[in-house]
């Protein structure tokens, strides 16, 4: 257990100083357990685990309408669990200096349990996930947060993990790679960049969920959540856009050259091969086909005051591979360099704004990593951008609508509402005492 965020970066060092960890590429058809099948789909020897597979993409309300892709096919449902714990009155959270060879510093905090069910059922034949019966019926402990919610929908193909907050009152042996960390540290934490992995943000976004906003008798919001549900329900009957996966070797604008699969311009990601070694890890080596974006994405809110109450701008945005199509995202979700070329009419809504912001309107500003199993070196910056309370509201296209973080907190409770962007930064922005935006206590 630790008393300060300090504290805990020194455990994360001396954890990596520890273990040892090497990340190596290589070709694709050179991967050990993996094969590429006839059809170009990659795919591991036992069937388990996930494909890297293609999709066609026809009728999407973006610049470009239709399109082929890779992206990766993992359908089991996997646990992402934090084990709460009160000391003296204050909740902690049983975190994990988990290694993924996607990391761009291999070792970051994870939640308790972070396994997908190949992972957690052993398919891979290693050691059993720790501290997972916490996570599975029947239990005795006191579930606080339990949702299906979604993963990255322009790389993963209707992925969703079981997010979990389960509380204990009993004694929970530490072993040496977890860690006790005060809820009211977090907020520093999640400010530290690539320090707090993917996993423990989108469970974390339930814990800021969980809390009482301050002044709640003074909020105004501008839209009735029956409003706000009635404008997400039309924005998803209106998407016209359909989906169809194909054989890989059929994606069209991309090619398997030089071990690896790229796209013709090099841009948006590519396909490749990694060989790991983690001395830690329930499988101490193994290797995987892994997405590596071209480039940082920028995620990003653009707040205002309305009629004193803060608000956040939302879009109701498409995925290719969302369960649901589409989801309510940041304000702005993107990788700027795909849009370098593209006049501004074409570049995304409101990215112009968020990239000229003056300092002076930064009120949060971190670099962060996402899923590390699964994406290699993928970091976003995540922002939340303040508006003057006296500027001209900007001209909403239709799939954009300001509401609340209360009410954006409400919708985090439930499945295929908030991508997992949005949720990222609702626990930046919901567990940082300071937060302009979103402010409260820690979980009753």
């Amino acid at each position: 257990m630790f008393s300060t965020a300090a504290d805990v970066c020194d455990w994360l060092a001396e954890r990596r100083a520890i273990n040892d960890y090497r990340v190596k590429e290589v070709p694709l058809d050179q991967l050990d357990g993996w094969r590429i099948r006839d059809n170009g789909d990659i795919g591991h020897r036992t069937g388990r685990f996930y494909t890297v597979t293609g999709l066609e993409v026809t009728g999407a309300d973006r610049p470009v309408g239709s399109w082929q892709q890779p992206i990766i096919d993992q359908p089991e449902i996997g646990i992402l669990g934090i084990v709460v714990k009160r000391f003296n009155g204050a909740p902690h959270c049983l975190l994990q200096a988990k290694m993924e060879p996607g990391n761009v510093n291999m070792l970051q905090l994870s939640p308790t349990v972070q396994a997908t069910r190949s992972n957690y059922t052993r398919a891979h034949g290693g050691k059993p996930v720790p501290y997972l019966d916490y996570f599975l019926a029947p239990r005795r402990d006191s579930v606080l947060f339990d949702a299906l919610q979604s993963e990255q929908g322009a790389w993963f193909l209707a992925k969703r993990n079981r997010n979990m907050i389960v509380e204990v009152t009993g004694d929970v042996p530490v072993l040496p790679d977890f860690c006790w960390v005060r809820m009211d540290d977090l907020g520093e934490l999640l400010r530290i960049d690539n320090l707090v992995n993917m996993d423990t943000r989108t469970v974390l976004s339930g814990a800021a969920s969980l809390r009482q906003v301050s002044g709640e008798a003074a909020q105004r919001p501008r839209h009735t959540v029956a409003e706000l549900l009635s404008w997400f329900t039309e924005a998803k009957a209106r998407s016209s856009m359909k989906r169809r996966r194909i054989p890989l070797a059929e994606v069209s604008g991309w090619a398997h050259e030089h071990g690896m699969i790229k796209h013709h311009q090099d841009r948006h990601f590519a396909v490749l091969g990694l060989e790991v070694l983690a001395s830690n890890r329930e499988v101490t080596g193994w290797s995987q086909p892994m997405i590596a974006p071209r480039g940082y994405g920028v995620v990003a809110f653009l707040s205002k005051r309305v009629r004193g109450t803060p608000h956040l701008l939302i879009q109701a945005r498409m995925e290719a591979g969302a369960f649901d199509a589409i989801e309510m995202a940041p304000t702005v979700q993107c990788i700027p360099d795909n849009y370098r070329d593209l006049p501004a009419g074409q570049r995304p809504h409101f990215l112009d704004e968020v990239l000229s912001a003056p300092e002076s309107r930064i009120r949060f500003d971190c670099v962060h990593s996402e899923e590390g199993g699964r994406f290699y070196h993928a970091q976003n910056r995540y922002m939340l951008v303040e508006l003057p309370e006296d500027a001209p509201e900007p001209d909403l296209p239709e799939n954009f609508v300001w509401m609340t973080p209360r009410q954006l907190m409400g919708f985090v409770r439930y499945g295929n509402h908030l991508n997992v962007e949005a949720r990222s930064l609702v626990a930046c922005l919901g567990l940082s005492a300071d937060s302009p935006a979103l402010q409260g206590r820690s979980v009753a």
